[in-house]
């Protein structure tokens, strides 16, 4: 089946999308359209021909999502199950508060990429911008390329892996080894994403667990 947002509108589309009960959707013509694709609950897969804008693929659940463009802010934000996966550029907040599912961005994507997330599993291809994984509580935050400032900052058990370059780690987070079973799971997942990378080329980290309960001696943690 396929949409055109060119001549149907946005709420037809997206209605249509948890009503039509195939297996195979392409959009055409999304020219940066907001919410496309959102609370999905059936199992789909969902091709969106071009950028979208804010909130794609929002709260997801068992679709599959591919984007054969640029995405805006809030990307797979609240994504509970199923895959999204941005051939191009992604905006601000990536991925936040995701619960599990896998999101792939194979360009870059902005500031706070993985804010919070609980569980969901981030793959970048490219670079993230600032406070990306901040308080991010679980999950993976895969960044093939290099993290701007304040990577991790108020992290809890979240697993971050950077294989260039960190630009400084936020309050709070530490480098951590690379055991057999982090790369292992490393490996795994960067081949579900399609990259090809090995584990050794990547740094591990997550938090120093100095902020869980907050303490006066732990002041200096916090900037």
């Amino acid at each position: 089946m396929e949409f055109d947002l060119a001549t149907d509108s946005l709420r037809h589309v997206n209605q249509a999308l948890h009503d039509c009960g195939v297996r195979q959707v392409t959009i055409h013509n999304p020219k940066g359209r907001h919410a496309l694709a959102v609370g999905m609950t059936q199992q789909v897969q969902v091709t969106v021909e071009g950028h979208v804008g804010y909130y794609c693929a929002g709260m997801n659940q068992r679709a599959d999502i591919t984007v054969r463009g640029n995405a805006g802010p809030g990307v797979a934000e609240n994504m509970v199950s199923g895959s999204v996966v941005i051939e191009g550029n992604a905006s601000q907040y990536a991925g936040a508060s995701g619960h599990g599912g896998l999101l792939i961005i194979k360009g870059n994507t902005s500031s706070r990429c993985g804010i919070s997330m609980k569980g969901i599993d981030i793959v970048v291809g490219g670079s993230v911008g600032h406070f990306s994984a901040f308080m991010a509580q679980s999950g993976r935050l895969v960044i093939c390329g290099d993290a701007g400032h304040d990577l991790g900052d108020s992290i809890y058990e979240a697993q971050v892996f950077v294989r260039g370059d960190v630009d400084n780690l936020g309050s709070d987070c530490i480098e951590k080894e690379m055991r057999p079973e982090h790369a292992e799971a490393l490996e795994g997942l960067l081949r579900q994403s399609g990259f090809e990378y090995p584990a050794s080329d990547f740094r591990r980290y997550g938090s120093a667990r100095a902020l869980y309960n907050f303490k006066i001696d732990n002041a200096d943690a916090v900037r």
